[in-house]
């Protein structure tokens, strides 16, 4: 039920973003931040409508309940969590990559990505990127990945297999092989963050951190 109903979602969010592309006529490397905003909307409405719908089918029917959302004042802890997670813990994990591979993983092709979103956006779209980056995809992406599908698989799987599952998971979907070394780390930061508290609050303020933290970096 949890791989039909994502790859239903992943399947119509992908061709209404892709729709949405052809129609302003830009290829998705050269789009224009108004665009990509829209693409994003296009990418987190059928996540959104699939969990609704899960919720209403086969949850209780409560949204907040049946994913986790609460939230608590000790869910501030996720800011250092997500500044050291992008600070720290992404360069340890990619200091050994490039020694070994110093070619393949350099920050110029790790940050590329990140880089290239913010050179596409000035003046008010900056706005538009930090509430795309900073705000949207941390708490569309918390729902699904951790809300949905780590919360599922854990009341199948056991509680290490379950985060595991849901941060390849995670790592896999951003399509950047050069990126995954840092995602899948990350991801299991946020899976802990989960199983522990048992609530998507701190995983969505530790992600909001460590997307702002890699922004702020590319920016400076």
């Amino acid at each position: 039920m949890v791989v039909l109903g994502w790859l239903g979602a992943y399947l119509v969010a992908n061709i209404l973003s892709g729709i949405i592309a052809a129609a302003a006529g830009y290829d998705a490397g050269e789009a224009p931040m108004w665009v990509l905003g829209l693409s994003a909307l296009a990418l987190w409405i059928p996540f959104v409508a699939l969990l609704v719908s899960m919720s209403k089918r086969v949850g209780t029917g409560n949204f907040a309940i049946d994913y986790s959302v609460r939230f608590s004042p000790v869910d501030l802890l996720g800011l250092p969590i997500g500044v050291l997670s992008q600070l720290v813990l992404v360069n340890l994990v990619y200091w050994p990559l490039r020694e070994i591979f110093p070619d393949t993983f350099t920050s110029t092709d790790v940050e590329e990505r990140a880089r290239d979103l913010y050179d596409r956006a000035d003046g008010a779209w900056l706005i538009v990127l930090a509430l795309i980056v900073v705000v949207g995809a941390p708490i569309v992406e918390e729902l699904v990945y951790r809300g949905f599908i780590h919360g599922t698989l854990r009341s199948r799987l056991s509680d290490g297999v379950a985060l595991i599952i849901a941060a390849v998971w995670f790592t896999m979907v951003h399509l950047s092989p050069v990126e995954y070394p840092g995602l899948f780390s990350f991801a299991v930061v946020l899976g802990l963050c989960f199983h522990f508290t048992g609530r998507l609050g701190l995983p969505i303020v530790a992600h909001m951190a460590f997307n702002a933290t890699g922004l702020i970096l590319v920016a400076t």
